[in-house]
Formats: structure tokens, sequence, C-alpha cells
């Protein structure tokens, strides 16, 4: 699986740097507009207009010898498992976009300095790793050879969405009352809602036979736990829902 993923794109490895060596550099290039690939600091960027955020990155407190706190790791996968398959009469819905691999897809995280050392390797100005190798990146192919889900069409960007918007989307789409998305827009604190709510609206909807509503709840609760996790480990963004409400 690691191999796979790091199949990609392959250059140069920039080397990391202190903030002292970032000046001296900067100092030679503004005297003569040259670098001395002689010089400069083992396993840090020689030019300075290469990962100019490196300052700023974990990386270079693990390269100076600071203290930093231990990563939080989390995995979705058993909130996943616990949520289970698709009721029957929702399962050609979820079938229909495709998305359905990705209730196989979670892993537990059974290897935290593994991930860790990838992590501190991972740069955003780059959207690549940093390895000892080179630098590799993530491909589409990659995405869909892990996951297996279909990459098709256009790529698509979400704009931002104020809470009011999305308590909006979750009247229309979830069939909730607008009390109900307001008193969770509230208690997420801004327009996300808790995949704990999402399991609970789920149940309802079951109840209720309100099946396309369901489907919707289900896929925002699936994507929440795996394409569009975040560092919160509890919520998901309302925004996603926009992408369900033609599931055809």
């Amino acid at each position: 699986m690691w191999l796979r993923m790091f199949l990609g794109v392959v250059g140069p490895l920039p080397q990391h740097k202190t903030a002292a060596a970032d000046d001296a550099e900067i100092d030679r290039l503004a005297s003569d507009g040259t670098v001395d690939d002689d010089e400069g600091s083992p396993g840090g960027p020689r030019d300075p207009s290469v990962l100019i955020g490196f300052a700023d990155h974990v990386a270079h407190s693990i390269w100076s010898g600071q203290e930093r706190p231990d990563l939080k790791l989390v995995s979705h996968g058993r909130k996943v498992d616990k949520f289970g398959r698709p009721a029957a009469e929702i399962e050609g819905m979820i079938a229909a976009t495709r998305l359905d691999s990705l209730i196989r897809c979670s892993v537990i995280t059974t290897d935290p300095g593994l991930i860790s050392a990838f992590v501190e390797r991972w740069h955003r100005e780059t959207s690549s790793f940093h390895l000892p190798v080179g630098e590799k990146r993530i491909t589409l192919d990659d995405v869909s050879s892990l996951l297996h889900i279909p990459i098709t069409g256009t790529l698509h960007s979400f704009e931002s969405l104020v809470t009011s918007d999305a308590v909006a989307l979750l009247t229309e789409l979830l069939e909730v009352t607008a009390d109900e998305a307001t008193a969770e827009t509230r208690q997420a604190d801004g327009p996300h809602v808790r995949l704990s709510w999402l399991r609970d609206m789920y149940q309802s909807r079951c109840r209720a036979r309100q099946w396309v509503a369901a489907a919707r709840t289900y896929l925002l609760h699936l994507v929440g736990c795996t394409l569009f996790a975040n560092k919160s480990a509890t919520h998901v963004h309302v925004v996603h829902l926009q992408t369900f409400r033609d599931l055809g």
C-alpha cells in the first residue's frame, strides 16, 4: 500500500536547514545573486525561495532539536464499522455515487511512529513527501488504486459556507427542522455537524422512511470519516452536503 501511495513525480530532495542558514543564504543572494552549492545547511534548501514556509514546518523544529508534542493520530475506521452497511432501501442510491468502496477503506492506525515520520516529511507548499530517496507525491492514480473510487469529470472546489447557509442546507437536504439544524450548528460551533449527530439523524430518517434524506445523511457521515476527515476528529463540514443534492 505504501509503495503504491508514493509512486509519483521523482525529483531532487530539497534539504532541511536552520533559520541561521536561511539568513546566511539570503545574505549571499543579496550580495551577488548566486548560490554556492558547496555551502548551506545539510538537510535544508539552499535557495531561500524554495519551501519559504519551512521555518513554520514541524521538520524545522525537529532539525533544530526543539521539543514538540506527540502527534494526535485519529482513525474513523471504527465509526464507519459501527455505522455499518446502508439500509437495503438506500443501497442502490449509495452504490450509484460509486463511493460505497469507502465503507471498506478505513484502517486502524497501528504504527504512530511511521505515520509521524511521513507527516514530518510532507510539505504543503509542494504537496509532496521529501524522502531520502527523492521527492514523492500522491497522484490521482494512487487515489483510485487505494480507495477504489473513480477519478472522472472535472475537479470540484468547495466555497466557504456561513452558518446560516449550513442551516438552510441541512433543512432542505436532510429534512430536519430549522430549530434542529440551528441547535446542531451551535453545538458544533459553526457550519459543521457532529458525526454522532449524523448517526442519530440517519436512524431517525430511516424510521420516518425518508430514504433520500437517509442516503444523504449516510454519505455525509461516510465522507466525513474518510475523504474529508479533519483535525477535529468529531465534526464534518456541512459544505460537502452540497455534492449530494442530486444523487443521480
